[in-house]
């Protein structure tokens, strides 16, 4: 009997158990496994290996019920990112596509009553540019406790770096052996009159990628030098394209022969699209790199649903999300896995030029003015619409 009773009391208390784990999970103090990609995690729980959100900000953010989100990563990232923030949270989610220069502009012109809470992806500098206006809203995420560097957030809290991009050169290999030319090897032989045509770069008027272009060749060679070198680049290049990446999807079909822009969009070209007859060049003489961020902006509809983005976007639910979708930058918080991709083809985050991000921050404006006085006001190439 006493045998039974024993038994009986073990049950009870396996039962008792397992009951109370179930109570827990559901009210968010447990984290089940979650498998990267996992499109079946609940719509209520604690993002895995993150900082604990607040559960105060969590209730507020979905009380307010929504978040519209400007992004300017590529689409099939920024789609997978706010879909999975809706699926965690429950909270509608509306995003929208659009470069760096583009949602710039769309701030500036909204003036503080923005038509969206938060930005997503693209490089700091029109970032800095809006912050300094007082467009961008300060907040101190708990989640950027995880990044690498101080460096990858800005000192007051207006945004969160999310990921590094190298900037190098893309070049298809078929095209240049057809044309009996080598690849260009360093920043001055793009410069080279037999590569005439033949290179694609974004346009200083849109895209961020053009914008940390012309700061990268002022750093390297002077104000005066670097205004230079993009005039004389100017007559090599036979497109701008209105979005950074515009450039690496146009080599691996040949249109574009040389493409100026991050490496890890060329990666994509050949890891997804299949175009193996794409090569990545790192610059010999040096390179830059862009910190692509997140942000809230001044006088958002939904403050506290943007406020959870920006911990959601600092922790690996969100960032381990890129290279499930053709995004393979290298990620700057030290809780998320590394896209294996970007090391296979020989990128080193560490292996880049000490950027003046204060210089840029404070000047990229003007030299966007000066270097489009320089190249005579533009033409046809620059248009925006």
């Amino acid at each position: 009997m006493k045998k039974v009773l024993a038994i009986l009391l073990t049950v009870l208390m396996i039962v008792s158990m397992a009951a109370c784990a179930k109570t827990d999970g559901a009210a968010g103090t447990t984290t089940p496994a979650t498998t990267k990609g996992n499109d079946s995690k609940p719509a209520d729980t604690t993002p895995a290996d993150t900082t604990p959100t607040e559960p105060s900000l969590v209730e507020a953010a979905k009380a307010e019920g929504e978040l519209v989100v400007y992004g300017s990563c590529e689409e099939e990232y920024l789609a997978a990112a706010c879909e999975n923030f809706e699926k965690l949270y429950g909270i509608k989610v509306t995003y929208q596509r659009l470069s760096t220069g583009e949602v710039q502009a769309k701030i500036e012109e909204e003036n503080g009553n923005p038509s969206a809470d938060v930005w997503f992806g693209g490089t700091t500098d029109p970032y800095n540019v809006v912050a300094a206006e007082g467009l961008l809203e300060a907040y101190e995420a708990e989640n950027a406790s995880h990044l690498l560097s101080q460096q990858y957030r800005d000192p007051d809290g207006y945004w969160y770096g999310i990921y590094k991009g190298i900037l190098g050169f893309m070049v298809n290999r078929d095209e240049l052996a057809r044309k009996g030319l080598e690849e260009p090897k360093d920043w001055q032989d793009l410069l080279k009159d037999e590569y005439k045509g033949l290179v694609w770069l974004s346009n200083y008027n849109t895209a961020g990628t053009a914008k940390l272009v012309i700061n990268t060749m002022i750093q390297k060679y002077g104000h005066d030098e670097g205004i230079q070198y993009l005039v004389d680049l100017d007559k090599n290049i036979e497109v701008y394209t209105k979005s950074g990446s515009g450039p690496s999807k146009n080599v691996g079909t040949g249109e574009c022969v040389i493409g100026i822009g991050f490496l890890h969009d060329g990666i994509t070209q050949i890891v997804d699209n299949g175009y193996t007859n794409v090569d990545l060049v790192i610059p010999s003489s040096g390179t830059s790199f862009e910190i692509g961020a997140t942000a809230i902006f001044k006088g958002a509809k939904h403050p506290n649903a943007a406020k959870l983005w920006i911990e959601y976007a600092l922790s690996p639910d969100c960032v381990e999300l890129a290279d499930d979708h053709g995004s393979y930058q290298f990620l700057v918080i030290d809780n998320a896995k590394q896209p294996e991709q970007a090391a296979e083809f020989g990128l080193d985050p560490e292996n880049v030029m000490d950027y003046d991000f204060e210089d840029a921050k404070n000047n990229i404006k003007t030299y966007v003015e000066e270097v489009m006085t320089a190249l005579g006001g533009g033409d046809d190439r620059f248009k925006t619409e």
